[in-house]
């Protein structure tokens, strides 16, 4: 009797297990679903949505600490979340097909400009693992327009080994002793301002794909943001931000408000 009350406690634990693990995969594919937009591929009606199943990327960095800085025009009581400018999903993007490598774009650009090398703490070339198109906006609206097509990819797509540490690109650019105020974080993404003004207007902006944001400056911001910006967190080049989600993290680049292309070997990837 007491074999078989043992063995109908094991089997009752086994049961509980599986049902732990699966309610934790739904909540993981839900959370996903939040945290991602839909990603439509060329030409199709459909949208396919790709869930970030590496939840744990998303733990504190050791070590990391994260201060604030006063921008020269906070955007006070402007809805960032909604703000096509500052969060990409609201614009979202779609593949596309071109070269997955560097290009030549003429002679060497700014020399100050951010490099894209030192995303990675291996200062690694970036390995495109494939390229986006990024909307356009149509303000008259306001609504989506139709992809970028000039430059051909607005958005690479570079790998990364998950969970791996995610870092601010350098720059030759001084904001008050930091290289890059963060105009906007939400779970798996970011937006980086190259200057101490509180929008893309002028100078570059970078905004990062499917990384896992460090808590800490996820929390910052969000305190930062609902206390007015007056204060936003800034970041010194090579500071790590978060983790990799997955095999791939998406990175676009603009000047000026203008969207680049990321490819450009004479512009982010200088010297490779």
């Amino acid at each position: 009797m007491a074999n078989d009350s043992s063995s109908r406690l094991r089997s009752s634990r086994s049961v509980a297990w599986v049902l732990l693990c699966v309610a934790s995969l739904v909540g993981a594919f839900d959370a996903a679903r939040a945290d991602h937009p839909a990603r439509a591929a060329p030409d199709a009606d459909t949208f396919v949505y790709l869930p970030a199943v590496m939840r744990f990327g998303c733990e504190p960095i050791p070590g990391a600490t994260y201060d604030t800085l006063a921008p020269s025009n906070p955007a006070t009581g402007v809805d960032m979340e909604t703000h096509p400018d500052v969060n990409l999903a609201v614009r979202g993007y779609e593949l596309t097909d071109a070269h997955l490598g560097l290009i030549d774009s003429g002679p060497i650009g700014d020399p100050n400009a951010p490099q894209l090398p030192s995303l990675f703490s291996d200062q690694r070339t970036g390995v495109f693992s494939s390229v986006y198109q990024v909307y356009k906006w149509n303000w008259g609206c306001p609504c989506k327009g139709p992809p970028i097509t000039s430059p051909p990819v607005t958005m690479a797509g570079l790998e990364t080994a998950p969970g791996e540490t995610i870092h601010l690109p350098d720059s030759g650019y001084d904001i008050g002793g930091y290289d890059a105020l963060v105009l906007y974080v939400a779970p798996t993404r970011i937006t980086l301002k190259y200057t101490r003004e509180d929008d893309v207007i002028f100078g570059y902006t970078i905004h990062l794909e499917n990384v896992c944001i460090d808590p800490n400056l996820l929390a910052l911001y969000r305190s930062s943001n609902a206390a007015g910006r007056h204060q936003l967190p800034a970041l010194r080049g090579g500071q790590a931000l978060g983790r990799s989600i997955g095999a791939e993290i998406g990175v676009v680049v603009r000047d000026t408000g203008s969207f680049m292309d990321p490819r450009s070997r004479n512009s982010w990837w200088i010297g490779r």
